[in-house]
């Protein structure tokens, strides 16, 4: 009787151990992914129904056992780049990442041109 009390409550924290790696799986995954609803917020920080339901993908994706990558890239072919807060760079995405880099030119092109003239 000691042993299969024993044996149980070895599966038992052996489960509740493996569900809360799942959990901190799913809050790590869903900090990087921006709700669609909010548009401010993560997927992590809101409740709104269409984040509720993100977590619950997430969570059932991790338990079959899929990959950090597929489950972006899956979220990624559903909701598009926006749903990333570290949007890949590509064709589309080029003219997002370059624009911080040209407003700093035309800053410092200003900046000379007034130093210039006084």
């Amino acid at each position: 009787m000691k042993y299969v009390f024993f044996i149980l409550v070895c599966i038992i924290s052996s489960n509740l151990y493996a569900d809360q790696k799942i959990d901190s799986k799913v809050i790590e995954i869903s900090k990087n992914l921006r709700c669609l609803v909010c548009q401010g917020q993560s997927i992590n920080d809101s409740d709104s129904d269409f984040a509720l339901d993100v977590k619950e993908l997430i969570k059932k994706n991790l338990k079959e056992g899929k990959k950090d990558e597929e489950i972006y890239n899956y979220l990624k072919l559903k909701y598009g780049d926006w749903i990333l807060y570290k949007t890949p760079i590509n064709v589309s995405t080029i003219f997002i990442w370059m624009l911080p880099i040209i407003f700093i030119l035309i800053g410092l092109r200003f900046i000379v041109k007034r130093i210039r003239f006084e």
